[in-house]
């Protein structure tokens, strides 16, 4: 079954600007199949394949005269000595646009060629897992209708990879250890040479567990049992895999008494729920640990609303030494939208209390709109439209233009 992606627009706009176009992002999010669904008139050669990626990157010449363009090089980051006549070939027809896609689940690595070969020749697009909205448009209407409340906590717990979505009939359990087990295998110890796999995976759950919190590097380290250094590294890993998200806090020489440790996010709550082993809705609110998953969720659709949107807003969080937390911000302008995570169908005025002293601290002229994502049906407001209440589903392109 395919579902389709709100962002193949984008994806071939940008083709049709630039010569090269890299999509990145983490295993089995659906490069290789979104690629092939857009462009199936391109050619398409994955160098997962070991002897494909030694004959490219041994005769990087030769493959590309074998293989002509428009082409999709898939996993591209096994073949680094490609890079070098690519960016030869493109050179000799800069003006032709839309020549090669090239595609890596290994960003690390990946980026680092791109910067030394490609640099100013090509556009970099990083592809999420699905978005809550694109999994409910294909549940049939009358059940989305009748059951939206269960289908948004499916969505949740399942988590956004396309091949859980695609077949309801998979074992989660199963398929999160395989994934797991992939990503450590060949990712971690081919790529980047991190040969203790097994503290590894300890550290990648352990930054699970402190999803939606504020990132403290000494702490996890100590829990491990490694160094502050190897703790940072390895962080530095798991984001530029796409395996977490930090998000860095805003704060202004203007404003004192801000904290400016960032909060970590895992990318997928279906991941999270594997680690938290939960399996349903019921094991989901009986959870100690269901508002930070529901903050993760929110958090992970606002990046991709955000990566929908050619101007890339500028995603912050904002906290104070004094406890005043907003969990996220959209900055337009110098101006910013406040939004809050809130596991609450029901909202009162004292729930938005740190959104109206977050207004109060910040400046009234200097907030666009202050709002509340909560798992509820519909478009609401709270105080006379001074607070916009949002489904997950339904955010409104003004937060994000």
């Amino acid at each position: 079954m395919w579902i389709n992606r709100r962002i193949s627009n984008k994806l071939k706009e940008i083709t049709q600007s630039f010569p090269v176009v890299v999509v990145t992002g983490a295993r089995q999010v659906g490069k290789t199949s979104l690629l092939a669904h857009v462009f199936p008139q391109w050619k398409l050669i994955s160098l997962d394949y070991p002897s494909l990626a030694s004959f490219a990157n041994d005769n990087p010449e030769q493959f590309l005269k074998e293989h002509k363009p428009p082409l999709i090089i898939d996993e591209v980051q096994y073949a680094p000595q490609l890079f070098r006549y690519l960016k030869i070939l493109v050179d000799k027809n800069r003006h032709l646009k839309g020549q090669y896609i090239l595609t890596g689940s290994q960003k690390f690595v990946l980026m680092e060629n791109v910067s030394e070969s490609l640099s100013g020749r090509c556009a970099i697009l990083e592809l999420e897992t699905l978005s809550l909205s694109e999994i409910l448009a294909e549940i049939p209407a009358e059940i989305s209708v009748h059951h939206q409340n269960q289908t948004l906590f499916d969505a949740l717990i399942r988590g956004g990879f396309p091949e859980i979505n695609a077949d309801p009939t998979i074992d989660l359990s199963f398929y999160f250890e395989s994934y797991l087990a992939t990503y450590l295998e060949r990712d971690i110890r081919n790529l980047l040479k991190v040969h203790n796999l097994r503290d590894f995976g300890r550290f990648v759950r352990a930054c699970g567990f402190r999803s939606a919190q504020i990132l403290n590097k000494a702490e996890l380290a100590k829990d491990i049992g490694i160094s502050p250094t190897t703790a940072n590294d390895w962080l530095t890993i798991l984001e530029a895999s796409n395996q977490v998200f930090i998000l860095e806090p805003w704060f202004s020489n203007k404003t004192k008494g801000l904290v400016k440790s960032p909060k970590i996010y895992l990318m997928d709550t279906g991941l999270l729920c594997h680690f938290y082993n939960i399996k349903s809705k019921e094991d989901f609110f009986q959870s100690p640990a269901r508002g930070a998953i529901w903050e993760t969720f929110v958090c992970s659709e606002l990046r991709k609303y955000q990566q929908w949107q050619q101007g890339r807003p500028q995603l912050w969080m904002f906290r104070t030494l004094s406890q005043l937390e907003v969990d996220f911000m959209i900055q337009k302008g110098g101006r910013f939208h406040l939004i809050e995570a809130k596991l609450k169908e029901t909202i009162e005025k004292k729930d938005a209390r740190q959104l109206f002293d977050a207004q109060s601290l910040l400046g009234q002229e200097n907030i666009l709109s202050l709002n509340m994502i909560t798992p509820t049906e519909t478009v609401s407001s709270l105080e006379g439209g001074k607070i916009f209440i949002y489904p997950l589903d339904q955010l409104p392109k003004t937060l994000f233009e």
